[in-house]
């Protein structure tokens, strides 16, 4: 997936509301195939359970949890 099409995925789960903030850094993002877990680590970074972002190390459910943070400043 290309980044622009990634960064609209990521818009339209936040307009969807379909990302909940669930705590101690973590946040449920319901994606099309499945719910994930978005993490943020000690040192920041963002880590997700898709399997897109094992592979890739970035996805569209840590895209949305960015913009979502963004958006809640």
């Amino acid at each position: 997936m290309g980044l622009e099409k990634m960064v609209e995925k990521a818009e339209k789960l936040v307009r969807q509301k379909r990302v909940v903030y669930l705590g101690g850094g973590r946040f449920s993002v319901v994606g099309n195939h499945g719910t994930y877990v978005v993490q943020q680590l000690p040192d920041g970074r963002l880590t997700c359970t898709c399997q897109g972002f094992r592979r890739r190390h970035v996805c569209s459910h840590v895209a949305a949890v960015t913009i979502l943070r963004e958006i809640k400043r």
